[in-house]
Parts: structure tokens; C-alpha cells; sequence
């Protein structure tokens, strides 16, 4: 894992208070980035969110599909999980954090864009992140590539209509124009242009190295784009976090609770059922993690960078990495009860 990976909480921590600090003393400048929109879609992070995704579409392999009848029990564990369970108990624990453990601190307005932010974040599983946490647990690279691989088709078609459903659940009504138009920019888009650059750059030869290659020239960029959009949100969310400065720390409690919760529900499942470590960590950790890239940009498109939502999905890349990196630690711990590969 990178410096970038390994400190990931640190430069958005940097980021957090860099973004707070220019809100507060530039305000200005930030309400005429704000104003840059077509369609509800804000140029600047738009751009932002592509430098992002762009780099990680081009590694997955839509070849690795020929696979995926291959042990049939880790994909399902990963697609039930990912699809059918975690972003339902994502809203349930929105509801019962914000609407009742948090219900004196919070207003019902606020509430509401905080549990839309937690649904973006569960229901948009993890793409690029995957890779690390795999390699980290010494998982089935090739599986890995499958999962990741089906878990960004079924996007393309489920995530629309699944964030609609519980945000309807959550009492929030969903601009269906904005929500597709997000899916098309930040998913369907990126996927075909990842898919034909990946083409290009392997070539008859199938030189796998050159992706490789090219993927680490474009990881600054991917970077620089993360940083830019937290520093971004934060500057429009300073004065809301300086007068609450617990905010933070009520969002994440939730975000927490159902990162171990879903680890534990998956890796169960993989010990129950069988499954080598190197097919079960990973399935567990892919069901954990979060596609935040996606999520932010949703939440930008949907409630604006000033709103609750957009602040809820920014926070849970705050909490991400320490909690994944905890989890990874457990998973590698507990290897021995599981049988080889």
C-alpha cells in the first residue's frame, strides 16, 4: 500500500481543516464555484469526481466476467450483502441514530440529509479501495477482479432505482432527472471510457503492464482530485461544522457501527459455508467498503455541497480507511480458522 493509502485519513483530516479555514476566510470564492452547475450538476466537482473514477474503471477487467461461475458461494455472499442487505440496514441505522439516539441534537431537516448521505454511502459498494484490502488479506486477486467487476455492472442498473426506494423510505423526495443523470456521469460513462482505454493500452499483445503502467501515472491526479473535493465541501460546510464541532462525531458513530456490523455478517457467512481465507476476506471486506467517490458526487448532484448529505458522504472517507485497516488487521488474525485455498 502507497503513502497515499496508508495515511489516506491524514490527508483528508489536512483537508477537512484546509477546507474549513478558506470557507471561513474566503467565502466568496466559494459561492461563485457553487453557482458553476448545469442540470443540478456542479461543473467543478464534476471534473473533480471524473479525475477520481476515470483511473479506477480502467482496471476492471470486464474479460474477468468469464469467471464468475467460478466458486459460485463468494460472489453470492458478496452480491446478497452488497446489494440486498447492507444498503437496508445502512437506512435502518440512519433512521434509528439520527430520528432517535441523536434525535436532541440533530433537527428532523438536518436528519433527514444525514441519513440520505449514509444510503449513498451503502448503497454504492466499493471499486478501487477492493484491491488494497484484498492484497492486504493476500486474497484471490483474479476473484477480487470478478467481484469488483459484477458488483460495477449490477451498479449501472440497481444503484437509481435502490437510493430512490430508501430515500423515499426516508422521507426525502428524489429529483429522478438529477439522481439518473449522476448514474450516467459517474458510473455508465467512466465504465465505457475505463473499457475502451483499457483496450487500447493492452493491445493484441495483451500486455497487462502497460494498464499498470498508465494507472500509476494518473494516481496523482486521482489524488488531487479527492483532496479538491473534500477541501471544496468542507469550505461550504465550515461554518455549520464550527458551530457544531460534535457533527462529526455524530455522523460517524453510525457510519462505524455498520461497517463492523456488515465485516461480521460476510465473514460469518464465509466461515459458515467453507470458504478458503483468500476468498472470504476479501468477499467480507468488498461488502464493507464504500464506492465514497460515487457517493459524494450523488450527493453533490441530489442536495448541493452545502447540504447534510454531502457532508455525511464525505465523512464516512474520514472513517473508511482506519476502520477498513482495523478490519483487515482481524481478518489476517483469524486466518487459521479457515481452510487453504
Amino acid at each position: 500500500m502507497g503513502i497515499f493509502e496508508r495515511y489516506l485519513t491524514l490527508w483528508v483530516t489536512a483537508a477537512i481543516a484546509a477546507g474549513i479555514a478558506l470557507g471561513t476566510l474566503i467565502p466568496g470564492a466559494f459561492a461563485v464555484l457553487a453557482d458553476l452547475e448545469i442540470a443540478q450538476v456542479n461543473l467543478v466537482v464534476a471534473v473533480l469526481i471524473w479525475v477520481m473514477i476515470y483511473p479506477m474503471m480502467v482496471n476492471v477487467d470486464l474479460a474477468s466476467l468469464r469467471h464468475i461461475g467460478d466458486r459460485p458461494k463468494g460472489l453470492t455472499i458478496t452480491i446478497v450483502v452488497n446489494w440486498l442487505i447492507k444498503p437496508f440496514t445502512m437506512a435502518g441505522l440512519g433512521l434509528l441514530f439520527f430520528e432517535v439516539f441523536f434525535e436532541a441534537w440533530v433537527s428532523p431537516a438536518d436528519a433527514r440529509e444525514y441519513i440520505a448521505g449514509m444510503i449513498l454511502l451503502g448503497a454504492a459498494p466499493c471499486t478501487a479501495m477492493v484491491f488494497v484490502w484484498s492484497h492486504l488479506t493476500r486474497g484471490d486477486a483474479v476473484y477480487t477482479l470478478v467481484q469488483v467487476s459484477v458488483n460495477d455492472l449490477i451498479m449501472v442498473f440497481a444503484f437509481a432505482p435502490l437510493v430512490a426506494l430508501l430515500l423515499g423510505v426516508a422521507d426525502v423526495i428524489v429529483p429522478w432527472s438529477t439522481l439518473l443523470l449522476s448514474v450516467v456521469l459517474y458510473v455508465v460513462v467512466p465504465l465505457v471510457a475505463g473499457y475502451f482505454t483499457r483496450r487500447a493500452l493492452i493491445g493484441p499483445g495483451g500486455d497487462e503492464e502497460r494498464v499498470a503502467a498508465f494507472s500509476a501515472k494518473l494516481k496523482p491526479y486521482t489524488i488531487v482530485g479527492l483532496l479538491a473535493t473534500v477541501v471544496l465541501l468542507f469550505a461550504f460546510q465550515g461554518p455549520r461544522i464550527l458551530e457544531q464541532p460534535l457533527l462529526i462525531g455524530l455522523i460517524a458513530v453510525p457510519l462505524i457501527v455498520q461497517s463492523y456490523g456488515i465485516f461480521l455478517l460476510g465473514y460469518g457467512w464465509a466461515w459458515a459455508w467453507g470458504l478458503p481465507f483468500s476468498i472470504a476476506a476479501p468477499a467480507a471486506l468488498i461488502g464493507t467498503s464504500n464506492f465514497f467517490e460515487l457517493a459524494v458526487a450523488v450527493a453533490i448532484s441530489l442536495f448541493g455541497l452545502e447540504s447534510g448529505a454531502a457532508l455525511t458522504t464525505v465523512v464516512g472517507v474520514l472513517v473508511e480507511v482506519p476502520v477498513m485497516l482495523s478490519l483487515v488487521a482481524l481478518a489476517n488474525r483469524t486466518q487459521g480458522y479457515f481452510p487453504r485455498a
